[in-house]
């Protein structure tokens, strides 16, 4: 297998604009309601990757013609490219702009929790982290 040639087709599919935030401070309390307000975030990466469900991950395996995750699938997966930083537990990733061959555009927007940190290992195509979607509304639960 050719890694650079693997690398450069994985990336080629990465049509997304994805966005990693991390927490950077405690929120700050709202004087008139006592409520917590928003946690403030800093943008740990900003550029290409791409949000695969579990059928996802699937399709990429089968266009790349090999298995590149048989170890089992998290039901999402972030994936970017091997420059990009890595993911840590907790990083809210956001789709910033979805692009689509279909014209679907039902990711953007939606935003996911890292659950670990991003996997590694010796020989790298792109950089892989398990999600868990975050739900940002009462009515998006039932």
């Amino acid at each position: 297998m050719d890694i650079g040639q693997a690398r450069n087709d994985l990336e080629a599919l990465m049509t997304d604009t994805v966005r990693v935030s991390r927490t950077a401070g405690q929120p700050e309390l709202d004087p008139d309601t006592g409520e917590p307000g928003e946690t403030p975030t800093s943008v740990v990466y900003e550029g290409p990757g791409a949000v695969l469900s579990s059928h996802g991950q699937i399709v990429v395996s089968q266009i790349l013609g090999f298995d590149w995750l048989s170890e089992g699938a998290a039901w999402y997966r972030l994936v970017t490219p091997v420059g990009a930083p890595v993911a840590m537990p907790g990083d809210l990733v956001e789709v910033v702009e979805a692009i689509s061959p279909d014209g679907a555009d039902g990711r953007t927007g939606r935003t996911w929790l890292a659950e670990d940190a991003t996997e590694a290992s010796t020989v790298e195509i792109c950089r892989t982290t398990r999600l868990t979607e975050r739900i940002t509304w009462a009515s998006a639960a039932i």
